[in-house]
């Protein structure tokens, strides 16, 4: 691999004596790109940032609940021992999505969306779930709570996805592209908002929205569905009055400074208290009971306080790293399913933080929105890992991964999870005659319209028109490629026609 890339780049700058000054200084920047080239680079890159984000929510949710955890259940330990055992059920869930078929997944995407749907519905029932923070939400089991809202939100983006890209390669209509999916979403939005949970219907509509998005739907149903989000959000934030009086007082801060507004208030102190280094990992004084919830919806507070803007910066970079890799897969992935879900899947987690840092700061008012792989949270952790470990699978079944997997290419990580050989994807029938009636028809025009221009004219009118013909036959080819790259867009937004 060294060798091709030697003779490629000597190909391109021709010999050492006769590269530029500067040509010595590109060189890092030339082999960090052939490393991002590699085909397994992505499936690294997913599993270091999320091992990052778990072993760092891991020890802030040991500093931040200690206090809390000692004066609710007599023990220091006890919330992080939780967090402890949900990791590990998220892990293996993680490693079970990691290894699981593709075509598995799509089968069995409707079944998992409706088995959560019916315990949205259980949850509601007095007797059965149980009510926390003013919302009917949660099983409890042993002790161990869980919200099967989490679980529709991972149910609904593998079922939307499959749907979506089913339909999309069968050229559907958009009334039959919308029908199974809107209403499936507002039955899910319905019960969650009977709970009623503001966070996690925040949370469906991002999911819902980026599957309108990234399917490239016409602007007008994902203009339509962000007004829909947008009013329930506001209708639910209304309707309840700890709920209204967190938006009055994050309208105006001072109104109720020792009530709703309170840990908005304490959150930017902590902030403020951090400064640039801050005060040292376990040292922060806000988890004392300055701040409540401080291990869970506010602490990235913590993280602030105790590691200052460095800290909380480079949360945010391993974050941002994560978004970049979340497109980079769906961006390679050949698999519509798999590239509509990634996306997803990406926007659904960057949404959350986003919300989250943001009423954290004091940009947006408080919604109970978790951290995702930070926060203390049993089931969003779990299911947050149950979808990296998607995105993981569709890094392997990459092409080039799939390719260079397959072939025999020794993959450290691939062999230490003993993880099954990936299959390579195999368009249906309808794709592969459609894109080889599009690769004929792009092949013909510029045979078609150099055999129009006939040999009769003279001469001396012939070379003008020979002149002309490489023009129109670059602008051919350049609308060919634009036309190939407006098919390649569809992660950014391309519209459905």
């Amino acid at each position: 691999m060294s060798n091709i890339l030697g003779r490629l780049r000597h190909r391109r700058t021709g010999p050492a004596d006769q590269a530029p000054a500067g040509e010595t200084a590109r060189g890092p920047r030339t082999r960090f790109g052939a490393w991002l080239g590699r085909p397994m680079t992505s499936f690294h890159l997913i599993i270091a940032v999320s091992a990052l984000l778990v072993m760092l929510g891991l020890t802030m949710v040991l500093s931040a609940s200690g206090v809390y955890s000692y004066d609710t259940d007599g023990s220091p330990w006890v919330v992080f021992g939780k967090q402890v055992l949900w990791t590990l059920i998220g892990l293996i869930a993680f490693y079970t999505a990691l290894r699981m078929p593709v075509q598995m997944m799509r089968n069995l995407a409707f079944s998992g969306f409706a088995v959560t749907i019916i315990l949205l519905v259980l949850v509601l029932i007095p007797g059965i779930g149980k009510v926390a923070n003013g919302s009917r939400g949660w099983f409890v089991v042993a002790g161990f709570s869980m919200q099967p809202s989490e679980l529709a939100k991972i149910a609904f983006a593998i079922w939307g996805a499959h749907l979506l890209a089913s339909r999309r390669l069968e050229r559907a209509s958009l009334r039959e592209m919308l029908i199974p999916l809107v209403p499936a979403a507002v039955i899910a939005l319905a019960l969650i908002v009977a709970q009623p949970d503001l966070g996690q219907t925040v949370s469906l509509g991002i999911i819902l929205l980026g599957l309108l998005w990234y399917a490239g739907l016409p602007l007008r149903v994902f203009v339509s569905s962000l007004l829909a989000v947008v009013v329930s959000a506001g209708v639910l934030a209304m309707a309840e009055g700890y709920r209204s009086a967190r938006v009055q007082s994050w309208l105006n801060p001072a109104a109720d400074a020792q009530g709703s507004g309170y840990q908005a208030r304490q959150a930017r102190f902590a902030l403020a208290n951090g400064g640039v280094f801050g005060d040292g990992l376990g040292q922060g004084s806000a988890k004392w009971n300055y701040l409540p919830n401080a291990h869970n919806d506010f602490i990235f507070a913590i993280i602030g306080e105790e590691l200052g803007f460095v800290g909380a910066a480079g949360l945010l970079a391993l974050f941002g790293l994560f978004a970049y890799t979340g497109m980079r897969i769906a961006r390679r992935s050949a698999d519509p399913f798999l590239r509509l879900l990634t996306a997803t899947a990406t926007l659904w987690v960057m949404g959350q933080v986003f919300i989250n840092v943001g009423y954290v700061v004091g940009l947006l008012p408080v919604t109970g929105l978790q951290l995702p792989l930070i926060s203390a949270g049993g089931t969003s952790t779990a299911t947050t890992l149950l979808m990296i470990g998607i995105m993981a699978n569709a890094a392997r079944h990459e092409p080039e991964a799939v390719a260079a997997l397959r072939a025999g290419r020794d993959d450290r990580v691939n062999r230490l999870l003993r993880l099954p050989l990936p299959a390579p994807y195999v368009p249906t029938r309808t794709e592969a005659l459609r894109d080889r009636l599009r690769t004929n028809s792009e092949r013909g025009k510029p045979a078609k319209s150099a055999s129009k221009a006939s040999p009769r004219k003279a001469p001396s009118r012939r070379k003008p028109h020979t002149a002309d013909r490489p023009d129109r036959s670059a602008r051919h080819h350049g609308g060919a490629r634009g036309s190939t790259g407006r098919r390649a867009r569809t992660l950014e937004g391309q519209r459905y026609g």
